[in-house]
């Protein structure tokens, strides 16, 4: 009952504000120019975002001590009954919180053209797709089994090889820092930059396909000016489909191979899910090449990253925090972890996302597409209804389109006050 109060006091406070600052001036008689009417508008939905999303209402999430909860390949277990490989609730909780948490920020600085100082409302799905590649980063420089130690950031007494993993953490968060600083390839500014280039407003909402793109161009832009991104390469499906040969040509070089990030974007359904979709995509989280998957649900992007039983374990972008200067030495790290496992039904997620995974090695992609196959297939379905498709070829031998461009989305764009934001306790049932 007192949450149900708490919610409403809220949306209507929201509601009064909104009426506040969108009602018409009728008594005012000094017209303004149209950059004039700009500054105040863009003044104004800065203002009222930042309420809209600095709000928080706490609630708890809560799992259950009899089913295995699992986090891109690693498997917990909160029950007496502990099962073979299974690891603690404590190393969940570590687990989960080393994750890069990217949320919507404010005062940063202008984006290129515009007055925006802020991605609240329509920065969403930008976000989930820093967090995606920040995690494939994360797996490519400090390895899969990295757990951030949040409350030691004192490097004075650590072990060498602390110190590094540490310095490493702290220059892949840096990579994303809100500024249009070239040290910060994959911040907002720059992907954002990359959108208008194909036509895109600043300002406009993107879906799960389109923030693929983004994140490919980043990369090899990356890759031109700064040599640690020169191994790696992104690579994004065609029509649901991977094609082989066309991995192995950018990836088989001859200092080597090309660690390789693939992602594919997908849509399971109409307006909503297809529930038959449901156990491919959450045995796809089991295996260590996983590293998400971008999506959400109607109106509300999110990051994917587990599951228990029937509901699928995320990151919110739909906090409204203040910029970091992450070019400052020994910046706060908090803002970039969230220690609060939040959960979302199957049913409701969105049916257009895209899937996200990491090779190392020539042996990690062997066995991403050993391991991949066999899980997407809808059980008891007919081979004709798989979530993406392997090809042996090249894409060029089938499908003819142009080397960067953005693709429609058909997401619904994120716009809708969500009254669940905020921070959550950790309970187990």
């Amino acid at each position: 009952m007192q949450s149900t109060t708490m919610t409403e006091t809220r949306s209507s406070s929201l509601r009064h504000f909104r009426d506040r600052i969108t009602a018409p001036r009728n008594h005012v008689t000094v017209e303004q120019d149209d950059e004039g009417t700009k500054i105040i508008k863009d003044k104004l939905r800065s203002m009222w975002n930042n309420m809209k999303y600095g709000w928080t209402l706490k609630t708890k999430t809560t799992f259950s001590k009899d089913s295995p909860v699992w986090l891109l390949g690693r498997c917990y277990n909160f029950g007496q009954h502990q099962i073979e490989g299974a690891d603690t609730v404590d190393e969940f909780k570590r687990d989960f919180l080393s994750k890069i948490w990217l949320t919507y920020r404010r005062e940063f600085t202008n984006l290129h053209g515009s007055r925006l100082t802020s991605d609240c409302g329509w920065g969403c799905m930008i976000r989930s797709g820093q967090m995606m590649l920040a995690q494939a980063l994360v797996n490519h420089f400090l390895g899969r089994s990295w757990k951030w130690t949040a409350d030691n950031t004192d490097l004075t007494n650590r072990r060498v090889l602390e110190v590094q993993e540490e310095n490493l953490h702290r220059s892949i968060i840096k990579w994303f820092g809100d500024n249009p600083s070239p040290h910060s390839p994959f911040s907002l500014h720059k992907l954002v930059a990359l959108g208008t280039a194909t036509g895109k407003k600043i300002g406009d909402w993107y879906g799960p396909a389109s923030v693929a793109y983004l994140l490919k161009q980043a990369v090899e832009d990356a890759a031109v000016t700064m040599g640690q991104f020169r191994r790696l390469h992104v690579y994004v499906a065609q029509d649901c489909a991977v094609y082989i040969q066309d991995i192995l040509d950018e990836c088989e070089t001859e200092e080597g191979w090309k660690s390789i990030i693939i992602l594919v974007p997908v849509r399971l359904g109409v307006e909503k899910l297809n529930n038959i979709y449901g156990p491919c995509l959450m045995n796809l989280m089991t295996l260590d090449s996983c590293v998400g998957i971008i999506g959400g649900r109607p109106n509300h992007s999110l990051y994917f990253i587990g599951f228990q039983d029937d509901k699928l374990l995320h990151l919110d972008p739909h906090l409204c925090q203040d910029v970091v200067n992450v070019n400052q030495p020994n910046f706060p790290l908090d803002s970039f972890h969230c220690r609060s496992p939040r959960k979302l039904s199957l049913l409701r997620m969105d049916p257009s996302c895209c899937l996200g995974f990491y090779c190392q090695t020539r042996t990690d992609f062997d066995l991403f597409v050993k391991q991949v196959q066999p899980n997407l297939i809808p059980p008891q379905q007919k081979s004709e209804y798989p979530i993406f498709v392997f090809g042996e070829g090249r894409s060029r031998d089938v499908i003819d389109f142009p080397l960067y461009s953005i693709p429609d989305d058909s997401l619904t764009r994120s716009g809708e006050f969500e009254d669940d934001l905020g921070t959550e306790d950790f309970e187990l049932i």
